[in-house]
């Protein structure tokens, strides 16, 4: 029997959210973190995970305590208090034996999506999937409670689904894909690969604008050598620009696939009770960059001006 395809929730007028973060891993994560945190018009921001990442010379806790420490430095270039809003993951991936890793940020995931409110919770997932797995193996029924926008992976027509936030714990990636929580799956290559920018538009539109803009500059900068026609994606900010105006992100709504153990995408049988499931197959590049460059130059004004306080 052909089931029918769900499509997920559209983002309401201010979206309740929550932003699960490997801020230290790479670059782009910090983009993400300042364009929630300038969008509170749209997003309401009420909690930032620190999620863990293990590369070559640190192992996942290392990774997990240097995300919380990124994004205490970001909140305090952009005059934030942290109190409460800030909470460490996970300091290891999930295992066959273990589903779940008991941590400060999935708590706190359960704690509010069991809240009373008007609709659901969106989890904004901008790096390996731990601590959103954890607390829905944990608490399974928070699933009718909160909607997933992950940035990870590769698209189902892909070769495989290999990509850096998939593989670091696929485990967790198949507890998502499998649990009932509807999930905006945002690929990297092919969608958010369009992300694309550039030190010099950087230093244009970004590197003026206050401490904090100095420090967007300068982290990209150096992040790789640099030499004419260089370009790198901020991955993440696909996911923001998703929750800011849903438009940004063309997606369509396709059957929903589990994780096969060598990291494939396999489609569940047509009578399986799945949950609404969406894919992105593009991201206007445009619009989100010309939305956190002016954020930033609004930012740096007020700044100058009066102070700012998020």
């Amino acid at each position: 029997m052909q089931h029918d395809i769900l499509t997920t929730p559209t983002p309401p007028d201010r979206v309740p959210m929550v932003l699960d973060t490997d801020t230290a891993n790479e670059i782009d994560d910090q983009f993400a973190v300042v364009h929630a945190l300038l969008s509170q018009d749209r997003l309401q921001l009420e909690a930032i995970y620190a999620t863990l990442f293990a590369r070559e010379g640190n192992t996942a806790a290392e990774g997990v305590a240097e995300s919380e420490a990124e994004i205490h430095r970001l909140l305090e270039r952009l005059s934030v208090d942290p109190a409460g809003r800030v909470l460490r993951g996970a300091d290891r991936f999930l295992a066959d034996d273990q589903p779940t890793v008991a941590n400060a940020a999935s708590d706190d995931l359960i704690r509010r999506a069991l809240e009373p409110r008007d609709g659901r919770l969106w989890v904004a997932a901008i790096g390996a999937l731990t601590n959103i797995a954890s607390a829905l193996n944990e608490a399974p029924e928070i699933a009718e409670r909160i909607c997933i926008a992950w940035l990870g992976g590769q698209a189902q027509h892909a070769v495989d689904a290999r990509e850096f936030n998939l593989y670091q714990d696929p485990i967790a990636a198949r507890a998502v894909f499998d649990s009932g929580a509807p999930l905006v799956h945002i690929p990297c290559y092919g969608a958010a690969s369009h992300l694309l920018t550039s030190t010099a538009e950087l230093d244009a539109y970004v590197r003026p604008q206050g401490a904090i803009g100095e420090y967007l500059a300068d982290i990209f900068r150096d992040h790789d050598p640099q030499f004419p026609g260089r370009s790198k994606e901020i991955w993440d900010l696909s996911a923001t620009g998703f929750l800011i105006d849903d438009d940004w992100v063309p997606r369509r709504s396709i059957q929903r696939p589990t994780l096969s153990d060598d990291m494939r995408w396999i489609l569940q049988p047509d009578d399986a009770a799945l949950a609404p499931f969406t894919e992105a197959h593009y991201v206007q590049r445009d619009p989100i960059f010309h939305d956190l460059f002016t954020k930033l130059a609004e930012f740096h004004a007020g700044e100058r001006e009066a102070g700012f306080a998020v």
